[in-house]
């Protein structure tokens, strides 16, 4: 046996690992990591792998970066964590103060927390708090767009509408109000992003003249529905969306986690429609794919309606053990270093341009329905008929079996469903996003070879 093998059965015997069927391994290799550098991956026996996904999108500036290793190196020296409440650190203070000044304007509030799903849990207990604090105790239900995702934990999947995440635990969850979303894979023929995005707010606009007295907040995913198949929208839906809720009296949560810090061509995806919304919720990218970290944006005026003396009740007592790891932070401050000194939306726009110019050509494939493309993520979908865009049978696995060839070719690529996507890290150059290009043309005519 080989190191890898020999790593990965003493894998097997005692992890349970993420979003698998651990059944798979009995016949799809586990894939051991030893070290990491740049947009690469080496394994055990020093082959090695392209990160075309940034691992589950988190890591924006390659693997073992040295200004984050060294930012971190200096923290290790002087605190790694202290509690969160009733005391402070500098480097969340500072994170802090940097945040407010990049997000859109008037968001002025910080609460942090361990990762994404815990974000959004943070966001919807606010808003309906804030709702109740001001005594509109009606105001208990939420909104959510279909295909959504926002997370595991029971609040968080209760607002996402991926039933394969979902259906299971559907007994334990709140009730919530689904709306047709504005995903423009599903326009009609040829109409364009934003009449298809115009032309589906009519059921979200229906639905809060029915239910804003009842509800506390719309939450959304801005511009990307990533673990819904990578589906895409116009910016003019958050436009539309932010007046109306302005309009209704309702709140609006953008859960930026995986589209924030330039993956959608600006820092920030709310920025393409110039808006703010009431709760940004950030994570994966904040502290550069290093550490855990999440932090819930959001403004002076519900900040203030639970502003009141301890008796009152009105105070947001929630707590995890870990917010504001100083570690963490510091990860975060590096990473916004990076950003500030190697003018990093600027570059990524070349780098997107190549990204799709490198697939372009897949435009023609017979079983390639479209190409889609937001700044630094791109995905083209696979499917059975082109002409009618039906879909491949769930249970045929075409994804994984691109996933499979492109591990034999030395590129990390992870389909959601049939829906190869590119969302490498930033440090990638052109002749690396020629050879992902490449290994995924050739994933996807395999996987596409037998209807």
């Amino acid at each position: 046996m080989g190191a890898n093998s020999d790593f990965v059965k003493r894998d097997t015997a005692v992890v349970w690992h993420p979003c698998t069927q651990m059944k798979d391994h009995e016949w799809l290799p586990l894939i051991p990591i030893r070290r990491g550098q740049g947009v690469w991956l080496e394994d055990f026996e020093g082959k090695r792998y392209l990160d075309a996904i940034s691992s589950w999108w988190v890591n924006l500036f390659g693997h073992a970066n040295p200004r984050i290793n060294a930012a971190l190196n200096g923290q290790l020296q002087q605190l790694e964590h202290v509690i969160l409440a009733g005391f402070s650190h500098a480097a969340v203070v500072e994170l802090s103060e940097r945040l407010v000044k990049l997000v859109p304007p008037g968001l002025t509030r910080c609460f942090y927390a361990d990762n994404g799903s815990s974000a959004v849990e943070v966001a919807l207990k606010m808003s309906f708090h804030y709702w109740r604090n001001q005594g509109r105790h009606k105001k208990t239900k939420f909104i959510t767009l279909a295909n959504s995702y926002h997370g595991e934990t029971l609040g968080a999947l209760a607002v996402g509408n991926v039933e394969l995440y979902k259906q299971t635990y559907a007994p334990l969850l709140m009730d919530v109000i689904t709306v047709s979303g504005p995903d423009c894979f599903l326009r009609e023929s040829g109409e364009s992003w934003e009449a298809h995005t115009r032309r589906m707010f009519a059921h979200m606009q229906q639905t809060l003249e029915q239910h804003h007295d009842e509800t506390c907040a719309v939450i959304l995913e801005p511009l990307v529905q990533c673990a819904g198949n990578m589906r895409m929208y116009h910016p003019m839906y958050l436009q539309l969306l932010r007046e109306a809720c302005e309009r209704y009296g309702v709140h609006l949560i953008a859960d930026e986690i995986a589209v924030g810090f330039g993956r959608t061509g600006t820092l920030f995806a709310c920025e393409q429609a110039g808006i703010t919304p009431d709760f940004m919720l950030l994570s994966k990218g904040l502290t550069g794919g290093y550490l855990p970290l999440s932090v819930v944006l959001t403004r002076d005026e519900i900040y203030q309606a639970f502003y009141d003396d301890y008796t009152t009740l009105r105070a947001f007592l929630h707590s995890h053990s870990y917010t504001g790891n100083a570690l963490a932070c510091r990860a975060a401050l590096a990473t916004l270093d990076i950003f500030r000194e190697d003018k990093v939306i600027e570059n990524n726009r070349v780098l997107a341009a190549h990204m799709g110019k490198s697939v372009a050509g897949l435009a023609e494939h017979p079983h390639v329905a479209e190409i889609r493309q937001h700044g630094m993520i791109l995905a083209m979908e696979m499917v059975k008929d082109k002409h009618a865009r039906e879909a491949y049978p769930w249970q045929q696995r075409r994804g994984l079996a691109v996933y499979q060839h492109a591990l034999k070719r030395g590129v990390l690529l992870r389909p959601v469903g049939n829906v190869v996507y590119f969302m490498p890290p930033y440090v990638i150059t052109q002749p690396e996003i020629d050879l992902m290009a490449q290994v995924a043309a050739e994933g996807i005519e395999l996987a596409t070879r037998e209807n």
